[in-house]
């Protein structure tokens, strides 16, 4: 019995402490930093999380992908229906980012994804509004690495 009782105590605390390295969830709101945002991003775009997608973009937001030879820019819509249908998939890649300049309203960021074959980086940029702050535009680049 004393056993059984350890063993749920340790799996409780297990799931209590994987618990808490969740994205945190954004709420709107004057509160909310870039680097919050930016992070929500992040967990959406590489862990399939959807719960705060319509929160993330403002009304004017695009997409585009650097490497498209027809440079068709992507509306919020298009960007939220592309994240609702790959609700779920989690990319296997190594993820980081870096705020490379904050400045006012205005923020510039750096996403590198860093898959077997290849790096993904986006530039996303996030403007602070009455709602807080939010992903305005993202463009996406695949580096190539030259040695």
């Amino acid at each position: 019995m004393k056993k059984s009782i350890t063993i749920i105590t340790a799996a409780l605390l297990m799931i209590v402490s994987f618990s808490s390295f969740a994205a945190a969830p954004i709420h709107a709101g004057a509160s909310n930093t870039s680097n919050k945002t930016l992070s929500a991003y992040v967990a959406s775009l590489t862990e399939g999380l959807h719960d705060y997608n319509k929160l993330l973009f403002t009304k004017d937001f695009e997409y585009r992908n650097a490497t498209d030879v027809t440079e068709t820019t992507y509306t919020r819509k298009q960007y939220l229906q592309f994240l609702k249908a790959n609700k779920g998939l989690k990319f296997d890649c190594v993820t980081s980012y870096q705020v490379l300049d904050e400045t006012g309203n205005t923020s510039l960021a750096k996403v590198t994804m860093a898959f077997k074959e290849f790096t993904r980086v986006d530039y996303v940029t996030l403007h602070s509004t009455s709602e807080g702050w939010k992903v305005s535009k993202v463009i996406t680049t695949y580096p190539t690495d030259k040695k």
